[in-house]
């Protein structure tokens, strides 16, 4: 070991070494300068023209980067020497890889499966227009040259026109009402539906609400409110957004328009209940009135067929069916009165047939009914 020198640059022992630890050193060694870093590169060897470097911990792991391998001729998974995975055969897989991205771009942007309610429209570059497809496999040329969109035409789709907000409308008696409505259409035609208008949901929405105004125009407030005539006004609607937005050539197929809520606005509400609750008394009131109207007719009629009756018995017997209505009608005006009055030779001319009728009863007193079981006990 003697003549050889330790990683911090001292000798590591032998006849010339001294305790000073920098006088061992004989006349044809150069001097010393100072101990060195091992984690450096070089540090620790035995040249001694090299010169002293310092062991600062940035420097230490800069080194140890892909650099210092290189530096050193070593190769790692950065340095010149990488190169991608090769076939058995020693070819390369990047043309596989790349022949497979493109198969999966053209299956995916030039296959498309329609379901049975859909349809597509194919444009070139995404802007114009280049035919429909049907239900079924359709083939096109692969994305960007050609796109695809797909719609459910035969989807009833719904817009609530006036939820969640005041939407008051006048009336044809000069009175605001708050209305909400439904509207259920679909796609009629999906070539004008896509690219005759800008914004056809809006349009549609904007109709609703023109052919809404014209109808609830021509209607009183309480045909609206009572819902007795919301199936015209509903038709009238309905009518009146389809010729509107087939004048447009919006390709939309109104099925149906719905009233959801009709309501006085919020700054009359209370007025409003009060005219309605009117309304209703004078409506149970002209209900009752009619009801008794026809307890009268119906009484006049069975008067008048018994009347008939009577008259074909009174054509048969005159004399006979006199007598007997005379009778009759003295029978029914003397029955409840308390005196009684005859014009007739040799009869007393007051009868107060009542009058004695109760003395008797009062005369005779009350009467005892004993019942089946007290007789045997007396």
């Amino acid at each position: 070991m003697a003549g050889k020198r330790n990683p911090w640059g001292k000798p590591s022992g032998g006849s010339g070494g001294s305790d000073d630890g920098g006088n061992g050193d004989d006349g044809d060694t150069p001097p010393s300068r100072g101990p060195r870093n091992p984690w450096l590169p070089g540090g620790g060897t035995s040249g001694s023209d090299r010169p002293r470097r310092s062991s600062n911990i940035e420097d230490i792991f800069k080194n140890r980067g892909p650099e210092g391998p290189r530096r050193r001729g070593g190769g790692g998974p950065g340095g010149p020497n990488f190169r991608m995975p090769q076939r058995p055969g020693g070819g390369s897989w990047f043309p596989l890889i790349l022949i497979a991205i493109v198969a999966v771009w053209l299956f995916a942007t030039s296959i498309h499966f329609i379901q049975p309610r859909e349809q597509g429209t194919v444009t070139w570059l995404g802007g114009k227009y280049s035919r429909t497809l049907n239900p079924g496999t359709e083939w096109t040329l692969p994305w960007p040259i050609q796109d695809v969109n797909i719609q459910n035409v035969s989807e009833i789709r719904r817009d609530t026109i006036g939820e969640g907000a005041e939407n008051l409308i006048l009336t044809g008696d000069q009175n605001l009402v708050d209305l909400s409505y439904l509207v259920r259409w679909n796609i009629k035609d999906l070539v004008l539906y896509e690219f005759q208008l800008a914004d056809p949901q809006e349009t549609l929405r904007e109709a609703a609400e023109s052919a809404m105004r014209a109808a609830i125009a021509e209607t009183d407030l309480d045909t609206v409110l009572s819902g007795a005539g919301r199936e015209q006004v509903e038709t009238r609607v309905r009518s009146r957004m389809q010729a509107l937005l087939d004048t447009y050539g919006a390709g939309i197929a109104v099925q149906g328009v719905e009233i959801a809520r009709t309501e006085a606005p919020q700054q009359v509400i209370e007025a409003f209940n009060d005219v309605l609750a009117a309304r209703q008394d004078a409506e149970r009131n002209l209900n009752e009135a009619r009801r008794y109207e026809q307890q009268l007719l119906a009484q006049a009629q069975g008067s008048a067929a018994e009347f008939n009756e009577i008259y074909e018995q009174y054509r048969l017997a005159p004399e006979v069916t006199r007598r007997r209505l005379y009778y009759e009608t003295m029978e029914g005006v003397l029955r409840d009165t308390d005196k009684t009055i005859i014009e007739a030779d040799g009869v007393t001319p007051y009868l107060p047939l009542p009058e004695v009728r109760r003395r008797q009863t009062e005369s005779q007193g009350p009467t005892l009914t004993v019942g089946p079981g007290q007789q045997g006990g007396q």
